[in-house]
Protein backbone atom coordinates (compact mmCIF):
# COMPACT_ATOMS: atom_id res chain seq x y z
CA UNK A 1 0.00 0.00 0.00
CA UNK A 2 1.09 3.56 -0.60
CA UNK A 3 0.98 6.11 2.25
CA UNK A 4 -2.58 7.26 2.86
CA UNK A 5 -4.11 4.41 0.89
CA UNK A 6 -7.04 2.68 2.58
CA UNK A 7 -6.41 -1.01 3.36
CA UNK A 8 -8.49 -3.49 1.35
CA UNK A 9 -11.77 -4.67 2.80
CA UNK A 10 -13.21 -8.17 2.80
CA UNK A 11 -16.70 -8.76 1.43
CA UNK A 12 -18.79 -11.13 3.52
CA UNK A 13 -21.62 -12.72 1.49
CA UNK A 14 -24.83 -12.77 3.52
CA UNK A 15 -25.47 -16.14 5.14
CA UNK A 16 -22.23 -17.67 3.86
CA UNK A 17 -19.15 -18.50 5.93
CA UNK A 18 -15.86 -16.90 5.09
CA UNK A 19 -13.12 -19.50 4.74
CA UNK A 20 -10.47 -17.70 6.71
CA UNK A 21 -8.14 -19.45 9.20
CA UNK A 22 -9.51 -17.60 12.23
CA UNK A 23 -11.06 -18.67 15.52
CA UNK A 24 -12.75 -16.37 18.03
CA UNK A 25 -12.19 -17.00 21.74
CA UNK A 26 -14.84 -15.34 23.90
CA UNK A 27 -14.51 -14.59 27.62
CA UNK A 28 -18.15 -14.43 28.77
CA UNK A 29 -19.69 -13.71 32.14
CA UNK A 30 -23.38 -12.98 31.62
CA UNK A 31 -23.21 -10.98 28.42
CA UNK A 32 -25.50 -11.67 25.48
CA UNK A 33 -23.29 -13.28 22.85
CA UNK A 34 -26.00 -13.53 20.21
CA UNK A 35 -23.86 -11.23 18.06
CA UNK A 36 -21.68 -14.23 17.26
CA UNK A 37 -24.37 -15.40 14.85
CA UNK A 38 -23.46 -12.46 12.64
CA UNK A 39 -19.71 -13.02 12.69
CA UNK A 40 -18.94 -15.86 10.24
CA UNK A 41 -15.99 -17.44 12.01
CA UNK A 42 -15.78 -20.50 14.26
CA UNK A 43 -15.71 -19.63 17.93
CA UNK A 44 -15.45 -21.02 21.43
CA UNK A 45 -17.21 -19.32 24.34
CA UNK A 46 -15.82 -19.79 27.84
CA UNK A 47 -18.58 -19.14 30.34
CA UNK A 48 -17.94 -17.76 33.83
CA UNK A 49 -21.56 -17.20 34.82
CA UNK A 50 -21.76 -20.30 37.00
CA UNK A 51 -23.54 -22.44 34.43
CA UNK A 52 -22.24 -25.94 33.80
CA UNK A 53 -20.75 -27.08 30.52
CA UNK A 54 -17.52 -28.22 28.88
CA UNK A 55 -16.26 -24.64 28.58
CA UNK A 56 -17.39 -23.43 31.99
CA UNK A 57 -14.65 -21.76 34.01
CA UNK A 58 -14.46 -20.33 37.52
CA UNK A 59 -15.07 -16.59 37.60
CA UNK A 60 -11.53 -15.55 38.46
CA UNK A 61 -8.70 -13.57 36.91
CA UNK A 62 -10.70 -11.46 34.47
CA UNK A 63 -10.49 -12.29 30.75
CA UNK A 64 -6.74 -12.94 31.14
CA UNK A 65 -7.54 -16.20 32.96
CA UNK A 66 -9.86 -17.21 30.12
CA UNK A 67 -7.36 -16.51 27.36
CA UNK A 68 -4.49 -18.26 29.13
CA UNK A 69 -6.67 -21.29 29.87
CA UNK A 70 -7.56 -21.53 26.20
CA UNK A 71 -3.95 -21.24 25.09
CA UNK A 72 -2.85 -24.02 27.43
CA UNK A 73 -5.70 -26.29 26.34
CA UNK A 74 -4.82 -25.85 22.67
CA UNK A 75 -1.05 -25.52 22.74
CA UNK A 76 0.49 -25.91 20.16
CA UNK A 77 -2.50 -26.56 17.87
CA UNK A 78 -3.83 -23.13 16.96
CA UNK A 79 -5.41 -21.86 13.75
CA UNK A 80 -3.40 -19.34 11.80
CA UNK A 81 -5.11 -16.51 13.68
CA UNK A 82 -7.01 -16.17 16.95
CA UNK A 83 -9.16 -13.23 18.04
CA UNK A 84 -9.53 -12.96 21.81
CA UNK A 85 -12.63 -10.99 22.82
CA UNK A 86 -14.81 -10.13 25.76
CA UNK A 87 -18.46 -11.18 25.78
CA UNK A 88 -19.61 -7.65 24.91
CA UNK A 89 -16.66 -6.23 22.98
CA UNK A 90 -18.17 -3.33 21.07
CA UNK A 91 -18.22 -0.68 23.80
CA UNK A 92 -14.45 -0.20 23.49
CA UNK A 93 -14.40 -0.24 19.70
CA UNK A 94 -14.90 2.69 17.38
CA UNK A 95 -18.27 4.41 17.32
CA UNK A 96 -20.85 2.34 15.47
CA UNK A 97 -18.83 -0.88 15.61
CA UNK A 98 -20.81 -4.10 15.55
CA UNK A 99 -20.57 -7.67 14.23
CA UNK A 100 -20.21 -6.61 10.60
CA UNK A 101 -17.44 -4.14 11.42
CA UNK A 102 -15.65 -6.78 13.50
CA UNK A 103 -15.87 -9.37 10.72
CA UNK A 104 -14.53 -6.88 8.19
CA UNK A 105 -11.71 -5.89 10.52
CA UNK A 106 -10.70 -9.50 11.11
CA UNK A 107 -10.77 -10.25 7.40
CA UNK A 108 -8.67 -7.18 6.73
CA UNK A 109 -6.11 -8.27 9.33
CA UNK A 110 -5.82 -11.66 7.65
CA UNK A 111 -5.40 -10.21 4.19
CA UNK A 112 -2.72 -7.81 5.42
CA UNK A 113 -0.88 -10.54 7.33
CA UNK A 114 -1.17 -8.71 10.64
CA UNK A 115 0.59 -10.63 13.42
CA UNK A 116 -0.79 -8.76 16.43
CA UNK A 117 -3.18 -5.89 16.99
CA UNK A 118 -5.89 -4.69 19.33
CA UNK A 119 -9.53 -3.96 18.54
CA UNK A 120 -10.05 -1.04 20.92
CA UNK A 121 -10.32 2.44 19.42
CA UNK A 122 -7.58 3.75 21.69
CA UNK A 123 -4.06 2.99 22.86
CA UNK A 124 -2.43 4.08 26.09
CA UNK A 125 0.96 4.53 27.73
CA UNK A 126 1.72 3.69 31.35
CA UNK A 127 4.59 3.29 33.77
CA UNK A 128 5.58 0.23 35.84
CA UNK A 129 2.65 0.87 38.19
CA UNK A 130 0.16 1.19 35.38
CA UNK A 131 -0.08 4.95 35.86
CA UNK A 132 -1.97 6.89 34.72
CA UNK A 133 -4.98 4.69 35.38
CA UNK A 134 -8.54 4.92 36.59
CA UNK A 135 -8.34 2.27 39.29
CA UNK A 136 -9.71 4.69 41.89
CA UNK A 137 -12.70 5.80 39.81
CA UNK A 138 -15.46 6.42 42.40
CA UNK A 139 -18.06 4.89 40.07
CA UNK A 140 -16.18 1.57 40.13
CA UNK A 141 -15.64 1.38 43.87
CA UNK A 142 -16.34 -2.09 45.22
CA UNK A 143 -16.48 -3.84 41.86
CA UNK A 144 -13.31 -5.80 42.60
CA UNK A 145 -10.88 -6.09 45.50
CA UNK A 146 -8.08 -4.23 43.76
CA UNK A 147 -10.04 -0.98 43.48
CA UNK A 148 -7.91 2.01 44.38
CA UNK A 149 -4.58 0.18 43.98
CA UNK A 150 -1.90 0.50 41.32
CA UNK A 151 -1.39 -2.08 38.56
CA UNK A 152 1.77 -4.26 38.94
CA UNK A 153 2.79 -4.03 35.29
CA UNK A 154 6.53 -3.90 35.97
CA UNK A 155 6.38 -6.65 38.58
CA UNK A 156 4.52 -9.05 36.29
CA UNK A 157 6.86 -8.18 33.41
CA UNK A 158 9.84 -9.09 35.61
CA UNK A 159 8.25 -12.45 36.45
CA UNK A 160 7.81 -13.33 32.78
CA UNK A 161 10.63 -11.83 30.77
CA UNK A 162 14.42 -11.74 30.77
CA UNK A 163 16.34 -8.48 30.97
CA UNK A 164 15.59 -5.15 32.55
CA UNK A 165 12.04 -4.03 33.18
CA UNK A 166 11.11 -1.06 30.94
CA UNK A 167 10.26 2.24 32.56
CA UNK A 168 7.12 2.63 30.45
CA UNK A 169 4.83 0.55 28.24
CA UNK A 170 2.91 1.44 25.09
CA UNK A 171 -0.30 -0.58 25.35
CA UNK A 172 -1.62 -1.36 21.86
CA UNK A 173 -4.35 -3.83 22.85
CA UNK A 174 -6.15 -2.32 25.86
CA UNK A 175 -9.52 -3.61 27.09
CA UNK A 176 -8.48 -7.23 26.61
CA UNK A 177 -9.41 -7.51 22.91
CA UNK A 178 -6.69 -8.72 20.58
CA UNK A 179 -5.90 -10.44 17.29
CA UNK A 180 -2.89 -12.78 17.30
CA UNK A 181 -1.11 -14.91 14.72
CA UNK A 182 -0.24 -18.49 15.66
CA UNK A 183 3.48 -17.82 15.28
CA UNK A 184 3.29 -15.09 17.91
CA UNK A 185 1.68 -17.46 20.42
CA UNK A 186 4.26 -20.15 19.70
CA UNK A 187 7.11 -17.66 20.16
CA UNK A 188 6.58 -18.37 23.88
CA UNK A 189 7.05 -21.90 25.26
CA UNK A 190 4.18 -23.67 26.95
CA UNK A 191 5.74 -23.29 30.38
CA UNK A 192 5.70 -19.52 29.86
CA UNK A 193 1.90 -19.61 29.65
CA UNK A 194 1.76 -22.01 32.58
CA UNK A 195 3.67 -19.41 34.59
CA UNK A 196 1.26 -16.71 33.42
CA UNK A 197 -1.73 -18.74 34.56
CA UNK A 198 -0.16 -19.40 37.97
CA UNK A 199 0.28 -15.64 38.47
CA UNK A 200 -3.40 -15.10 37.65
CA UNK A 201 -4.56 -17.98 39.86
CA UNK A 202 -2.54 -16.58 42.77
CA UNK A 203 -4.70 -13.44 42.58
CA UNK A 204 -8.12 -14.92 41.74
CA UNK A 205 -10.21 -11.91 42.76
CA UNK A 206 -7.77 -9.44 41.21
CA UNK A 207 -6.98 -8.04 44.66
CA UNK A 208 -3.56 -6.96 43.44
CA UNK A 209 -4.72 -6.15 39.89
CA UNK A 210 -2.70 -8.94 38.28
CA UNK A 211 -5.39 -9.43 35.66
CA UNK A 212 -5.23 -5.74 34.85
CA UNK A 213 -1.45 -6.04 34.46
CA UNK A 214 -1.89 -8.63 31.72
CA UNK A 215 -4.13 -6.20 29.86
CA UNK A 216 -1.13 -3.86 29.76
CA UNK A 217 1.28 -6.60 28.62
CA UNK A 218 -0.38 -8.48 25.76
CA UNK A 219 1.63 -6.52 23.20
CA UNK A 220 4.83 -7.80 24.85
CA UNK A 221 3.57 -11.35 25.35
CA UNK A 222 2.62 -11.58 21.68
CA UNK A 223 5.32 -9.26 20.36
CA UNK A 224 7.32 -12.11 18.85
CA UNK A 225 10.64 -11.30 20.54
CA UNK A 226 11.79 -14.74 21.70
CA UNK A 227 14.97 -13.20 23.15
CA UNK A 228 12.81 -12.08 26.08
CA UNK A 229 12.05 -15.67 27.04
CA UNK A 230 13.65 -16.85 30.26
CA UNK A 231 15.67 -20.07 30.31
CA UNK A 232 13.13 -21.69 32.64
CA UNK A 233 9.73 -20.92 34.16
CA UNK A 234 9.70 -23.24 37.13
Amino acid sequence: MTPGEEPPSVELPSGLPVELPVELVIARYREDVGWLQDVPFPHVVYDKSGQSGPNALPNIGRESHTYLTHILRRYPDFPEYTAFLQGDPFGHMQEGAGPEWLAQRIGQNVRLGVKFTGFAWFKLKCDRLGRPHGMADPEKKGRWKGWGKDIPVGEVYGELFAGDVPESFLVTAPAGMLFVARERILARPKDFFERCLKLIEADPEDEYNTGHAFERLWQVIFGGNSALNKEAYS
